[in-house]
């Protein structure tokens, strides 16, 4: 393991109170790097708030709201952003439009401050059993993030096998 991500958005959890809770604990036992992995701005400024380093904060996206919710507590406390290549209408199925995603996302991070090093993006990569197709997409997306915008990259692949025979 290279990085944890910490999330604890559960109904019903306090999540703005225990965040910073559990990366003081998880900070206390560890030296990996955490990813504050939330939507509620309060939870990340009140985790970032606590965090000993620069934190990853897991995600941000090309909605609006995400945009103009989450990017300014990130530059606050100096993390860094993985942004997630969809918006509003969910995630698009052809390359160019998760690359179109990425870019406003890098656009609107320079815009205020943080620096391209720190912003990562995720393609997003969907089942391959049922969308064979779209992890061409994928793939194609990853790359032109990489060459056209010099981001880092990661992905999350845990779709990826869903519904494969064992």
């Amino acid at each position: 393991v290279h990085l944890l991500d910490v999330n604890v958005g559960l109904p019903g959890l306090d999540e703005a109170a225990l965040l910073p809770k559990i990366t003081r604990e998880l900070q206390a036992v560890t030296d990996l790097p955490l990813q504050l992995d939330s939507s509620d701005p309060a939870a990340l400024a009140n985790a970032m708030r606590v965090y000993n380093g620069k934190p990853l904060v897991n995600s941000v996206n090309g909605e609006e709201e995400s945009l103009e919710r989450i990017l300014p507590i990130v530059k606050k406390y100096g993390g860094a952003i993985l942004g997630l290549a969809l918006d509003e209408g969910g995630i698009p199925p052809k390359a160019e439009q998760r690359f179109a995603i990425a870019k406003k996302i890098m656009e609107r991070a320079l815009a205020i401050g943080i620096p391209k090093e720190d912003i990562y993006i995720d393609c997003l990569c969907l089942t391959a059993s049922a969308q064979q197709e779209a992890v061409m997409e994928t793939l194609k997306a990853i790359k032109m993030v990489k060459e056209e915008l010099g981001l880092k990259t990661v992905l999350g692949v845990s779709n990826i096998s869903f519904g494969l025979p064992q």
